[in-house]
């Protein structure tokens, strides 16, 4: 698709008119019109905003005439997985696993390739297969080139050993120690709990990323741990393989 298309297209999924678009975006309804006419397109700052505006990435816009990777993992990205800066734009450069809210999440490579390792093993790649070609991949992108400059001193790893001794400190019966935290995305980890009168609550933001682990129980079995964390809140729950019938055993203010 061309700019045109995709921003007439985005126009109308959010059931906006030229000129309530142009009062958005501040620029005139002509301007608009051009735009989907492609006769000009968005300046950079307003390609800011409309991507801002309608939650789309920038290369979205123009026709996505890239290929985006992240520039952590090395995963293809797609608007629904691209990271976000701390006043909550698209970083086209992330995904949301490795960069939240202005935070990049991994600071050691070897903790990333285990990470990866385990989604990628499969029909494709045996594990050593997997560990080798990350290995080979992760220096070569812009995060890891970088890392002296980007890095944030240690203090989000100091964050996650404070949540790892505060999870580890609530004693629950039956958990094993957590060890370390990775990171989340919401829609993936969001469970519904079932209630005392039949209805279900989910606790999480399907868009935000968290800090979590999956911890096997030590009495065997399929049923496990999950722990998810973040800023303000530790959530503790255990649930069948595939997260079939999730039970809460403890949503904490922080």
């Amino acid at each position: 698709m061309n700019t045109r298309d995709v921003i007439k297209e985005l126009r109308t999924k959010k059931g906006l008119s030229q000129d309530e678009l142009a009062d958005r975006v501040f620029v005139t309804r002509q301007a608009v019109s051009r735009w989907e006419t492609g006769e000009t397109v968005p300046n950079t700052e307003t390609l800011m905003l409309l991507s801002n505006l309608f939650g789309v990435s920038i290369n979205t816009l123009l026709g996505s005439p890239q290929k985006l990777i992240c520039q952590c993992c090395g995963m293809p990205l797609e608007d629904e997985i691209i990271g976000k800066n701390a006043d909550g734009s698209l970083n086209e450069d992330y995904c949301k696993w490795c960069y939240a809210d202005g935070t990049y999440t991994y600071h050691d490579m070897d903790d990333l390739i285990d990470v990866c390792v385990k989604h990628m093993v499969g029909e494709h790649f045996t594990e050593e297969q997997a560990r080798a070609y990350m290995k080979q991949t992760l220096p070569h992108l812009d995060y890891w080139k970088r890392y002296e400059e980007l890095s944030d001193d240690g203090q989000f790893e100091a964050f996650k050993r404070q949540l790892v001794d505060e999870i580890n400190a609530l004693g629950i019966e039956g958990m094993p120690k957590v060890e370390k935290l990775s990171a989340l995305v919401g829609s993936y980890v969001n469970l519904a709990y079932p209630l005392p009168g039949g209805a279900t609550v989910k606790f999480l933001d399907d868009g935000a990323t968290y800090l979590g682990t999956q911890l096997e129980s030590p009495f065997g079995g399929e049923r496990c741990f999950g722990v998810l964390a973040n800023m303000d809140f530790i959530l503790v729950c255990t649930y069948d393989a595939g997260g079939e019938n999730p039970e809460l055993v403890l949503y904490k203010k922080r």
